[in-house]
């Protein structure tokens, strides 16, 4: 659809109108794709109609966004409230955004839910950029399907920042609707939201709004997407106390006779003994008369066994034990089980306090012995003879060479510049082989930035990847440059591979004229990536310099 818009200043021509018309309080916002005449690049520009004051709270939000470095965000590079006159150039209110291309989220939910590391990963990079926006107190706004789009880097971007209103709960209910909308799919392929339970109840808490359910903050929510999910413990498994605890109230419970009632004893009533001792030939005496509720023991205690028969089945020692002790009542059995637990959670808090103990005092004998010994020897030979570590000279003069020492340098088969963060601008990308042509008076530089040694706050960092050819064990990487102080990371991979994170750094450091970054341990990799993660001062603003990169085997 050709553009109509009028009141854009010269440098941007509209290309393409891309969504709906979005309604406000303060009048319309209509969405373009354009083209930068002056830096010759794609751009989103949103405009709001009628400009002027109506437009004066949108762009008061456009300007705090631009403060904004996170490439979940896309980021705003002009923004203006106009004239008011629709005809002149310059006269329209307008925001000029970064141009993010890829799959809409809604486009690929279309063809059914997302894998659950997808869900995690694209939810939780999404969430931290909402909560870097909330840290500076703007509210995003625009969070739905048709403006998160999947960057063909792996990264997640969200288009038309920041929208004409917002508030951070709606943030956080919207960010709740697009994790349930990546559990179920949209469209024909949608089905009920199942898959982990985490990020179930986190698409619901996210989209709650009872008092102490909801999430207090986006950043909380990035949290949770960060962690790894946790399988707990089965609820029907009992604990070990548990089980040993009730399975004695069990076997007191099992001695009752079968179809009796309980004994239940008043106050003060004395229990019931019995008239003979169980198994003898004597007639049973009269049973003791006693107050309130005294039973006849007959009824209160279980027939003895026959003759042949073990009493206790479970290897109940007798030795010592008298006729009440093995037919005592349950409830003096519970009470017992009670005693034993106790005990035996004493020794188990005990028992590590006396390991401590015994530890402390064999590390004082062992710490006051060795020192004694060394004391005597040095008192018995002082000097006398020469240190143990000396090695012998080689013959011919050499000595021997460590192990950790790093071997030849290795081929670099080709190099190219790894911007994953920048807006598609070329940075100079045709100077990258000056960089490893062995003469240090050449080498690729950055794009020079403004206002920030942090790349202008526009990007967390830019650098170069070199590919060896093939996966090789390696030392270190040397740099050297004119430009001294620039900060830099040492990122390795074995694969080709697209995003920052896929790289595993193994050194990091601060440039001067020549440094040697040393990995701790040899590193298996093909791709090496030199990082810049801060620039330093140059004539007209902050750049940083790549004279010469060598690149350690391990030797």
């Amino acid at each position: 659809m050709a553009s109509t818009t009028t009141g854009l200043p010269d440098r941007y021509r509209p290309l393409d109108q891309i969504g709906p018309d979005e309604t406000t309080a303060t009048g319309v916002i209509q969405s373009w794709r354009a083209k930068d005449r002056v830096l010759n690049r794609d751009v989103a520009i949103r405009v709001h109609v009628p400009a002027g004051p109506a437009a004066h709270a949108w762009i008061t939000r456009a300007l705090t966004a631009g403060g904004l470095a996170t490439p979940a965000l896309a980021m705003v590079y002009d923004a203006s409230e106009g004239s008011g006159d629709p005809q002149a150039p310059g006269g329209a209110a307008y925001v000029v955004n970064e141009w993010i291309d890829g799959e809409t989220l809604a486009e690929r939910l279309r063809s059914g839910p997302m894998p659950e590391r997808d869900v995690r990963l694209v939810l939780r990079r999404l969430a931290e950029g909402v909560a870097e926006a909330h840290r500076v107190g703007l509210a995003v706004g625009g969070l739905t399907l048709e403006n998160v789009v999947l960057r063909p880097n792996g990264l997640v971007g969200l288009r038309a920042v920041p929208a004409a209103s917002g508030t951070v709960h709606g943030d956080i209910t919207a960010l709740g609707e697009l994790l349930e909308a990546c559990l179920t799919g949209v469209g024909p392929g949608a089905r009920p939201a199942t898959g982990p339970s985490d990020l179930v109840a986190l698409a619901r808490r996210a989209r709650s709004t009872e008092p102490g359910q909801g999430l207090s903050s986006v950043a909380a929510m990035a949290a949770l997407l960060a962690e790894r999910p946790r399988t707990g413990p089965s609820p029907s498994t009992p604990h070990r106390g548990e089980e040993v605890d009730g399975g004695r109230r069990r076997r007191g419970r099992d001695r009752r006779p079968e179809g009796a009632a309980p004994v239940r004893l008043g106050p003060g009533a004395l229990p019931p003994v019995p008239p003979v001792r169980p198994g003898s030939d004597e007639e049973p005496a009269p049973h003791a008369r006693t107050s309130r509720d005294t039973v006849a023991a007959g009824t209160a205690l279980p027939p003895a066994p026959p003759a042949g028969e073990d009493e206790e089945p479970f290897g109940v020692l007798h030795g010592g034990s008298t006729a009440a002790d093995r037919y005592a009542d349950p409830a003096d059995l519970d009470a017992d089980d009670e005693d034993d637990a106790r005990k035996h959670r004493l020794v188990v808090l005990a028992l590590p306090l006396l390991a401590l103990l015994v530890v402390i005092a064999l590390a004082w004998w062992i710490g006051s012995s060795v020192l004694s010994v060394t004391d005597s020897v040095d008192e018995d030979i002082d000097g006398s003879t020469p240190p143990a570590s000396s090695a012998p000279v080689a013959e011919g003069g050499a000595g021997e060479e460590t192990a950790g020492a790093p071997g030849p340098a290795a081929a670099i088969a080709g190099a190219e510049v790894f911007d994953p963060f920048g807006d598609g601008a070329p940075e100079n990308d045709g100077d990258v082989p000056l960089s490893y042509d062995g003469d240090p008076a050449t080498g690729w530089s950055t794009l020079t930035y403004r206002g920030s040694p942090a790349f202008g706050n526009l990007k967390p960092g830019v650098g170069v990847v070199y590919d060896l050819g093939s996966a090789q064990d390696l030392a270190g990487v040397t740099v050297q440059t004119a430009q001294p102080g620039a900060t830099v990371e040492i990122r390795t991979a074995e694969t080709a591979v697209g995003g920052l994170d896929d790289f595993t750094v193994a050194a990091n450091g601060t440039l001067e004229p020549s440094t040697e970054l040393a990995f701790d341990d040899p590193v298996t990799a093909r791709y090496v990536l030199v990082w810049l993660t801060g620039l330093v001062d140059s004539p007209d603003g902050f750049s940083a310099e790549l004279a010469e990169v060598e690149i350690s085997t391990a030797g």
